[in-house]
Parts: C-alpha cells; sequence; structure tokens
C-alpha cells in the first residue's frame, strides 16, 4: 500500500490526466463496440442483399453477419463492406463433404469466387445436427468439419475457420451450471472429437443459447437482464444474475467435463421475439427490447460469466428482420431487430449515429387495438393511402418535415402513422383499418420515441 502511494504521489498531475484520457477512450469504445445478427431470408417481402448490406454497413454498428446457406447473391452483397461473413452448408451437404474431392470442389464453387474480397470467418457445417438428426448427419458431421478444413487448407486459405451450431439440447441439464454435462452418447461419440478439433483448429465451439425458450413468468426479470434477486449455485458458491450466463456456463463446465475448457465459446444465435398469439404473452416489444438490448449491454461490458470472468463472446442475434413466411405460431415471424423496410422495431444501441432510435413501445394495453400496413404491401399502396388520408382533411403534420413521426423518413413509417390516425378517428371499427385489404390490427401499440400513435 505504501509503494502504490507513493507512486500515485510521485505521478499525480500526469497520471490523473492520463488516467481520465483512458476513461474517455475507454467508454468511448464501449459505445461503438458491435455485435453480430443472424440474416434468414424465409420472407416474401425482404429487401435485396445489396441493399441489406449497404444499411448494415451505413446505419448500424452491427460488424459480423450470419447466414443459413451458401447463397452466392448473398456473400457477394457482402464483398468490400469489410463486415465478417459466416456461410452456412446445408445440412444434406454433410455425407458428401466427408469425401476430399469433394469438399475441394465444394470450396472452388462456393468460396473461392468471393475470398478474400467478403471477409468470410467462418464456414458453419449444418445447423443444429445433434438436436434435428437425422442419424447419418450426426456420424458424419465431424469428418465433414475436418474435411472440409483440410480442403480450406489445400487450397490456401487459412483465415476461414470450421464449426457447426449447437442447441442447448446437448446438454444433460443447465441448472445449476456447476453439474452441467453433455447428454451420453453424444459427449464422447461427437462432442469430444469435435472440441479436438476446435482445439486444434482454433476454431469456436458454436452454442445456441436461448432463455425464451425455458421462459418462467416467475422468473422473468433474470430471463430479460433485468434487476432480480439473482440465482445461487450452491455447488460452485456463484451468484447469477441472469440466464444467459447460467446456460454458458453449462456448456464451459460440460466441456470442461471433456478436457476442453480451452476451446472458446461463440453464440450463434440467441434472441426474444417481439410479438406472439394471445398464448405468447412474453412476446413484447418492450421484453424483447430489454432482452437484445441486456445483450448488447453484457457484451459490450466484457465482463463475461461466473465461471468465465473478463470472457468476450462473440455473439449473433436472431434476427436481423421480421420474416414473414415462417411457419408456426405468430411469434416465429417476429423475431427481426428490425421491419423489412429497415425500420427499427425497438432500439438496443446498435444504429449509427444520428439515426433515428424508435424507444420501446409500452406493454400492449388490454382492449385496445393500432391499425398498421400489412408487411407485404407496396410502397404504391402505401403512398396512395397517405394521399387518401390527407385528402380527407385528416392532420398530416406529423410526418411531415420537422414533425414527431417524419423519422424514419419512409413512406412504410409514414403511412403506418396515417392509417392508424385515420382508423381512430373513424370509431374504431374494424373497416376503418381496411385500406383495400393493406392494413391490419395489432394489440401492440406501435409509438416509438416522440412519435406517439393515437
Amino acid at each position: 500500500m505504501d509503494l502504490f502511494s507513493k507512486r500515485r504521489s510521485k505521478h499525480s498531475p500526469s497520471m490523473h490526466i492520463l488516467v481520465v484520457i483512458f476513461l474517455v477512450i475507454q467508454n468511448f469504445t464501449a459505445l461503438v463496440q458491435s455485435i453480430g445478427v443472424n440474416y434468414g431470408r424465409v420472407g416474401d417481402n425482404l429487401p435485396p442483399p445489396a441493399q441489406v448490406a449497404q444499411f448494415i454497413k451505413e446505419k448500424t454498428l452491427i460488424d459480423r453477419v450470419k447466414i443459413f446457406d451458401d447463397n452466392p447473391d448473398i456473400i457477394r452483397a457482402f464483398a468490400n463492406t469489410g463486415i465478417l461473413l459466416t456461410i452456412t452448408v446445408p445440412n444434406g451437404e454433410i455425407p458428401n463433404l466427408t469425401n476430399i474431392r469433394y469438399a475441394r470442389r465444394w470450396v472452388n464453387d462456393h468460396i473461392r469466387p468471393f475470398y478474400p474480397q467478403t471477409k468470410i470467418n467462418y464456414i458453419a457445417v449444418g445447423n443444429e445436427i445433434l438436436h434435428w438428426g437425422p442419424q447419418n448427419l450426426i456420424d458424419n458431421l465431424v469428418s465433414a468439419m475436418k474435411t472440409l478444413h483440410k480442403a480450406l487448407v489445400v487450397s490456401g486459405i487459412s483465415d476461414i475457420n470450421v464449426t457447426s451450431p449447437h442447441s442447448l439440447g446437448i446438454l444433460e441439464s443447465a441448472q445449476p451450471p456447476s453439474l452441467a454435462k453433455f447428454r451420453p452418447g453424444w459427449d464422447v461419440g461427437v462432442l469430444a472429437p469435435m472440441l479436438q478439433f476446435h482445439r486444434e483448429t482454433g476454431s469456436p465451439f458454436m452454442v445456441n443459447p436461448y432463455p425464451y425458450f425455458g421462459f418462467d413468468p416467475n422468473n422473468i426479470n433474470f430471463d430479460l437482464f433485468r434487476q432480480n434477486k439473482g440465482y445461487y449455485d450452491r455447488f460452485s458458491k456463484r451468484t447469477y444474475g441472469n440466464m444467459f450466463d447460467v446456460l454458458l456456463d453449462a456448456v464451459f463446465v460440460s466441456m470442461k467435463r471433456l478436457g476442453y475448457s480451452d476451446v472458446e465459446i461463440a453464440v450463434g444465435e440467441t434472441g426474444w421475439p417481439s410479438l406472439g398469439e394471445t398464448f405468447e404473452p412474453q412476446c413484447t416489444v418492450e421484453n424483447a427490447a430489454s432482452y437484445n438490448g441486456g445483450l448488447v449491454k453484457k457484451f459490450n461490458s466484457g465482463v463475461g460469466t461466473p465461471l468465465m470472468p473478463r470472457k468476450k463472446f462473440e455473439t449473433y442475434i436472431f434476427a436481423l428482420f421480421n420474416e414473414d413466411q415462417k411457419p408456426g405460431a405468430l411469434s416465429e415471424r417476429n423475431w427481426g431487430l428490425f421491419r423489412p423496410d429497415f425500420t427499427p422495431v425497438y432500439d438496443i444501441g446498435i444504429m449509427r449515429g444520428g439515426q433515428p432510435n424508435p424507444a420501446p413501445a409500452p406493454a400492449s394495453a388490454a382492449g385496445k387495438k393500432w391499425c398498421v400496413p400489412k408487411a407485404n404491401t407496396t410502397d404504391a399502396a402505401l403512398q396512395s393511402n397517405i394521399d387518401y388520408v390527407c385528402k380527407q382533411g385528416l392532420d398530416c403534420s406529423p410526418i411531415q418535415a420537422g414533425g414527431a413521426c417524419f423519422d424514419p423518413n419512409n413512406v412504410r413509417s409514414h403511412a403506418a402513422f396515417l392509417m392508424n390516425s385515420w382508423y381512430q378517428s373513424m370509431g374504431k371499427a374494424d373497416y376503418d383499418c381496411d385500406f383495400s385489404q393493406t392494413g391490419f390490427l395489432t394489440s401492440t401499440d406501435p409509438s416509438y420515441g416522440t412519435c406517439n400513435y393515437l
């Protein structure tokens, strides 16, 4: 303590200035830290890949993207953007890739034409193979990963790593995390040789932790990175402040049991939907903003987890867009950070300076409805709706320059505000939201920032 006091006293003025400068730089760096996102395309109203790549580069802090196929149009679109890209080998290709000649042809066809203009950092071999099977894919997975890596090296490509994303169905249990372990059969038969491959090649073990799928209404604050009483693991004597950390530490402990605690972990998917069916009350804009916003803050902080302190995990949020063609419940079509017109569904702090960041809308109010455009409505139809409403004498000043709802300045956003204004002012009958079948009613308030929908 005396030594520290003397050194501090000796260098007090200059050290103080240096510390202040360091803190300013550190805080600025934290503000501009970026995060990854999954770019799914199961929709009939999504913008072209070139527009998507330009938007991500110019308007957001996202610096890495994961796609679920090897679509050449998407890979080409990210050329010369500086954005890191993870491409995915279709599941059905796995048995073929165990053959080195086939693997080399695959590299020549799917990587060589775009490399190095497109910064491909990972090739994901399949997606959640252990979870979904079938057995012949599971049996060939590690061999395919090894052979594809060899094909890359033979082709002179040494800076693209090979991995494979896993659902947390690979765990027998996750709570308490100190007792977690991989499922018997997969642990030694598949995951141990895969982890050995990751160790030898320096590639990450990629997992998809989703607190959403274990949602417990009694622990919602714990799931959503909100203030809560915490969870105490009496075996490790660690206290957890959120479920995301529980899941990652459960993966870490399971890896450690097999002797691979030194292998890096990457988060291939995680997220929370913003809208769902009546039986999915947890799917709200407020909850999605809380989870993904908390995730970004955690990522930027670099604090790690209780068992992996100061560890920063490469993380990809699911998903970039709401995808209107995904099957299943309404929640499946509402995982996106953005609508197809690039307007944010909610704000998690990933827009570049000067861009509008709509504030999270309040939770749905019982019995209230708002009129908004259908996802597949054309700009021409929406402009027609705007013209019609304004000609009827409704106040259109909020969407004009300087108005509370001018930003984001695009047809869909302006039409949404005016269509709802018309619906509310005409008496709230369902047919007042028809607009030649381009409008629909939602129970989620679309208000944002200073733009307050009636």
